[in-house]
């Protein structure tokens, strides 16, 4: 059977057990783009059997499988995916509300952050997949105008196992557009509620978990995948006014960051809106460019670096509030 992407679904769920996939999907994902693809390393069989041919054949040593999901932000999906890439996370009922819930995401200093289970529906095939033991790798969620603010995610699972027809039901989630998010600048955590808002053009966020693969005799499939470092990195872009980025980039200097994305046109519970923000304790900007065209307004692009607190004793924090009331 032939058809198009739109046909597929991509699911997650939280893992009770490592390792051990998930009944059912807790999510479907309204992606823009995605892949659930099959790897595996090989080793050639090229020894010699008196004969000019380079080999004889070869053998699979190792299986795997990597996860792609590109979408908008969700408020109730995407929690989860930030949770399986920091490690830790708390939830409260939001002040005020009793059906409206506050989701406290943050850094777990372990090498084993939580895994999911990715399903694959795949109506083209008839084959529907269970991918277990998905670890979250990279993550990049950019803020552009015109367009959703979205996010590219990779994972990686082990090698999917076939299972049953999967019928893809979508939660109503809500979104958010460019004009929702506010970008604050201070000298340190405490500041950034009272800090003035600074207009931006655009800024990607982009989260590195290093994995590496736990690889034993024994089996073809890695034991694990473990997560070693982890680093924030991003760039934004606004217009040229002033040197206000420009000192603190040549000086090195370290300020609080704030995205905060609130969507104000959808109230949840009495009175309340869904929002995601990111706190970074201390951000370094380490290259700013600016380049002159002459029938262009001046722009600058500035890259910078998220850095661990010891003061603050964090390097991000990400609060969600959404009407789901835990993960």
């Amino acid at each position: 059977m032939k058809g198009i992407g739109r046909l597929f679904g991509v699911g997650i769920a939280k893992e009770t057990s490592r390792g051990t996939a998930a009944s059912s999907a807790g999510f479907w994902i309204p992606f823009s783009e995605g892949a659930s693809e099959e790897k595996d390393e090989r080793v050639v069989n090229d020894q010699t059997v008196g004969v000019i041919e380079d080999s004889v054949g070869q053998s699979i040593t190792k299986q795997w499988a990597e996860v792609t999901i590109k979408a908008p932000i969700g408020d109730a999906h995407f929690p989860l995916l930030l949770y399986s890439f920091l490690g830790a996370m708390s939830n409260a009922t939001h002040s005020g509300e009793s059906a409206v819930y506050d989701h406290t995401i943050t850094v777990a200093e372990s090498n084993q952050h939580q895994s999911l289970t990715t399903f694959l529906h795949d109506p083209l095939s008839g084959v529907d997949y269970k991918y277990a033991n998905a670890v979250a790798n990279q993550l990049e969620i950019d803020y552009m105008l015109g367009q959703f603010l979205s996010y590219n995610a990779t994972l990686k699972a082990k090698k999917g196992a076939s299972a049953s027809s999967f019928s893809p039901s979508y939660t109503t989630e809500n979104r958010f557009l460019p004009p929702m998010l506010t970008f604050k600048l201070a000298s340190n955590l405490a500041g950034l509620n009272a800090a003035s808002a600074t207009q931006i053009k655009s800024l990607k966020l982009k989260i590195a978990k290093n994995l590496e693969d736990d690889e034993v005799l024994g089996s073809l499939s890695p034991n694990d995948f473990l997560n070693k470092q982890f680093a924030i990195e991003g760039e934004l872009e606004l217009l040229w006014n002033d040197e206000s980025f420009k000192t603190p980039t040549l000086a090195a200097t370290p300020q609080a960051m704030r995205l905060d994305m609130v969507n104000s046109g959808v109230t949840i519970g009495s009175a309340s809106n869904p929002e995601l923000r990111i706190d970074l304790a201390a951000v370094i900007f380490k290259e700013i460019t600016r380049p002159f065209k002459v029938n262009d307004l001046v722009a600058q692009t500035v890259q910078f670096k998220a850095h661990y607190s010891p003061s603050d004793a964090k390097m991000v924090t990400i609060l969600a509030t959404n009407t789901q009331a835990s993960y």
